[in-house]
C-alpha cells in the first residue's frame, strides 16, 4: 500500500506543479464563473465550485504533507550521511531531529554561540550534544 500511495502520490506532485496544471485550474474557474449569469448565480451554481475545491484542497493536503515527510526524512538521512563521512563532524547530531522544539532550540543556540566565540577559545568540536545543551 505505501509503495502505491508514494507512486501516486509522486506523480500528483510533479502533476500539480506543472503550468498546465495552473491554466487548466484557472480556465476551470474562468468557465465557471463566465457562467455565472446563464445560471442566475444560483446556489448549485456556486455549490459546484465550492465542493470541487474544497474536495482537490482536502486531497491535496494529504499528497503534499507525504512528498514533504519523504523529502525531508531524504535530507535527514543525506546529512546523517555527511556527518558520519566527515572525520571532526559530531556523530551525536545524527537523529537530533527528534529532540524537542525546545531542545533543538537550545542546541542552535549553542552552535551559533560556539561559532561566534573569539579566537583564543578553546576547540570544542569534540563536545558532544548532551554537553552543548548542559551548557544552554
Amino acid at each position: 500500500m505505501d509503495k502505491v500511495f508514494t507512486r501516486i502520490a509522486n506523480r500528483v506532485s510533479l502533476w500539480a506543479g506543472q503550468a498546465g496544471t495552473f491554466i487548466l485550474a484557472l480556465s476551470i474557474i474562468l468557465v465557471w464563473g463566465i457562467t455565472g449569469p446563464l445560471f442566475k448565480w444560483s446556489d448549485t451554481w456556486q455549490l459546484v465550485i465550492n465542493t470541487g475545491t474544497t474536495i482537490v484542497t482536502f486531497l491535496m493536503v494529504f499528497l503534499i504533507q507525504n512528498s514533504q515527510n519523504r523529502d525531508a526524512a531524504a535530507m535527514q538521512a543525506k546529512l546523517d550521511e555527511l556527518i558520519r563521512a566527515v572525520d571532526k563532524a559530531r556523530t551525536g547530531f545524527v537523529g537530533i531531529e527528534h529532540l524537542t522544539e525546545d531542545q533543538i532550540e537550545k542546541l542552535r543556540d549553542a552552535l551559533e554561540r560556539e561559532v561566534g566565540a573569539t579566537n583564543g577559545r578553546k576547540d570544542t568540536t569534540g563536545d558532544t550534544v548532551e554537553h552543548l545543551l548542559d551548557r544552554t
